[in-house]
């Protein structure tokens, strides 16, 4: 017979329920770190919503207390359990079709109704500190450093384009963000996150030979197939006529948009599942978020200081000492 599921009349009754091994973090992120840190004690292992942390510094404990326990830790950001990645990486390793990486480009976005505004949590800053680009800046900020095989930038810069208030004291929300990533090497990414540019949510990696497009790197467009695109057009010159020649190639990769058991959401609660029964844990889940929130974070600190340049210099230090 089925198990039937058991209601507990808290959070602290459910991490101490001895049955339970692993618990999911979907609150808002100003309350994550103290129930991350509560299951961790317990023995769990954790899939967190993103952004992880309101700061670096608590993802950093968050992170330690999970080590500590021996509790596997890791985001959820869905596209990473996506089929069609693997089929991306193959297309970014094929020397023939993008050459060497040269420059990353990403935007994700919605137009948030008025509503959104008076009830959303994400239109609070005392519960989601980082606004748009800690809710859609991060899979931005993730896809690239997917795409440099998890190389740190060396610098980077962030801007607010817009922001709003709402009706309590609390600071403004952050409702429009652009950020520049600079890698070694004179590689660069940008990205744009908004809750105020209708929905979009593209991905383009220009190389020395071609470029791959993607238009739903993060949810993708309904049906039970999703696609991306390798271009590699050729300019033709003869004489005095010229003519660009559309070199362009579709790939395709079986896997259903939701709601199915190949959809990307079901594959990351199944690979979480998998790797919490192997009885070992995969230590790059949590160093992939550390990254993340690093990078977010000196992308915000620049835009709050005249978007000055900043260095990835902390985040080298706690990868070297803890990950």
């Amino acid at each position: 017979m089925p198990t039937l599921p058991k209601a507990f009349g808290s959070y602290d009754e459910l991490i101490a329920c001895k049955d339970i091994d692993a618990v999911y973090v979907p609150l808002p992120t100003a309350l994550r770190k103290e129930w991350v840190l509560k299951a961790a004690a317990a023995g769990k292992h954790v899939i967190c919503e993103k952004p992880c942390a309101a700061n670096l510094e608590e993802l950093e404990k968050m992170l330690q207390a999970c080590r500590d326990q021996k509790g596997q830790f890791k985001d959820g950001v869905m596209f990473m359990h996506s089929p069609r990645l693997s089929a991306m990486r193959e297309a970014l390793e094929d020397p023939e079709a993008l050459g060497s990486i040269r420059r990353i480009t990403s935007a994700f976005t919605f137009r948030a109704p008025p509503e959104f505004y008076a009830a959303n949590i994400r239109a609070r800053s005392d519960l989601e500190p980082q606004g748009c680009l800690g809710d859609l800046g991060w899979y931005n900020i993730r896809f690239s450093l997917w795409a440099m095989r998890w190389q740190l930038p060396t610098q980077v810069s962030g801007r607010i384009l817009a922001q709003s208030h709402d009706s309590s004291s609390h600071p403004s929300v952050l409702t429009e963000f652009s950020g520049e990533l600079l890698f070694e090497e004179a590689v660069s990414a940008s990205f744009f996150c908004s809750f105020l540019a209708q929905n979009q949510e593209w991905a383009h990696v220009s190389g020395t030979k071609g470029y791959l497009q993607v238009d739903d790197f993060v949810v993708p467009f309904a049906g039970e197939k999703t696609t991306f695109s390798i271009h590699n057009h050729e300019f033709v010159k003869s004489g005095c006529e010229f003519k660009m020649e559309p070199g362009v190639r579709q790939v395709s990769v079986a896997e259903h948009s939701q709601a199915h058991p190949d959809a990307q959401e079901s594959n990351q609660f199944r690979d979480f599942a998998i790797q919490v029964q192997s009885g070992q844990l995969n230590d790059d889940w949590p160093t992939f978020a550390l990254k993340t929130q690093a990078v977010m974070e000196a992308c915000l600190t620049s835009a709050r200081h005249g978007s000055q340049l900043i260095t990835i210099d902390r985040i080298q230090s706690s990868l070297s000492q803890k990950v």
